[in-house]
């Protein structure tokens, strides 16, 4: 699957790993981690220049999202490899973030990725997911994302950063800002406006 414009992608540090003990499946391939976690900031975008951009989920962002139809894919990319529309996803918000446990029997490339992240290779995870509501706190440089409308997909990936992630976050960072700069302008000139008229 492409990268789609209008969906944003965030990796997180949190593990994905192969379970010792089957817990939601009656099978040896299943394995489990985050795909997010809440009210925790995390370095959304950094400039050349050293300025950061942070960005945090709400522990409430995903009351009432869509999580119809989720897929489990590998880099955000063509194959599926578990989805919860056939029961070999499940998606569970608890207090730490968005859990995910998936079964990856059902296809030998399944079984090939549950093997890649046995050995740990594969350790992070991603999502992808479209915002219905957020706030920013000029202060501290953080959005915080109240709502998301729906979640696509969840993804084991290569690396904790990907073109889509860097692209989604460096244009939310680059709006919020060039507006910053724009108002500090704003403010300059109009303080400017003020003296030459004393």
């Amino acid at each position: 699957m492409p990268v789609v414009k209008e969906r944003e992608y965030r990796n997180v540090a949190a593990p994905l790993s192969a379970a010792a003990a089957v817990k939601q499946f009656n099978s040896d391939y299943y394995v489990e981690g985050y795909a997010t976690t809440f009210d925790t900031p995390y370095v959304l975008y950094e400039f050349e220049d050293g300025d950061k951009y942070y960005e945090k989920i709400d522990r409430h962002a995903l009351d009432g999202a869509d999580l119809s139809d989720v897929i489990m894919q590998y880099d955000h990319t063509g194959r599926v490899y578990a989805r919860n529309s056939n029961n070999t996803l499940k998606l569970t918000a608890d207090t730490k973030g968005l859990l995910i446990a998936a079964d990856l029997s059902k296809t030998e490339l399944a079984r090939g990725l549950y093997e890649d992240i046995s050995a740990g290779m594969i350790t992070k995870m991603s999502w992808a997911f479209t915002v219905a509501e957020d706030s920013y706190d000029r202060a501290t440089h953080t959005r915080t994302i109240l709502k998301i409308k729906k979640v696509y997909d969840v993804s084991a990936v290569s690396t904790p950063a990907n073109d889509g992630t860097s692209i989604a976050a460096r244009s939310y960072a680059s709006g919020r800002r060039e507006a910053e700069q724009r108002e500090t302008l704003e403010k300059r000139a109009a303080m400017l406006r003020i003296l030459t008229t004393i």
